[in-house]
């Protein structure tokens, strides 16, 4: 069993890009779930559906290159990273995202500042 299932999932996602596949199994939990449906909404996946146990996710790729360059785990289980809304930072200066574990659940960066609301800073991507 895997202690941290985000680490996991942004593993799959970049070994899954790295040999050009298609779509790439992860196991599923909620959190997951909305990560997978963050990075959606932000046009980095394709699309995500559920099987039994598993989330199927759906790789983007522009002119045979990964919509997805870069993801990187920020809070891991040894050391968590809490941020306010005022130290939300930027990513790639704005061409990227971070996703923020909020009392709203979780959310980009920006939509977490704009609702004013601080959390634990979960990964980076872009």
């Amino acid at each position: 069993m895997v202690n941290d299932v985000v680490a996991d999932f942004l593993t799959r996602i970049r070994n899954a890009q790295m040999r050009n596949q298609k779509e790439t199994l992860v196991p599923s939990t909620k959190m997951l779930e909305s990560v997978a449906k963050i990075l959606k909404d932000e046009d980095y996946i394709e699309d995500f559906e559920k099987v039994e146990k598993d989330l199927k996710i759906k790789l983007k790729y522009i002119a045979k290159k990964p919509a997805i360059t870069r993801l990187e785990k920020v809070s891991k289980p040894g050391m968590r990273i809490y941020k306010s809304y005022l130290e939300i930072p930027r990513v790639l200066n704005g061409l990227g995202l971070c996703i923020i574990s909020t009392s709203k659940g979780l959310m980009t960066g920006k939509k977490a500042k704009l609702e004013k609301l601080g959390g634990e800073y979960i990964c980076n991507i872009w």
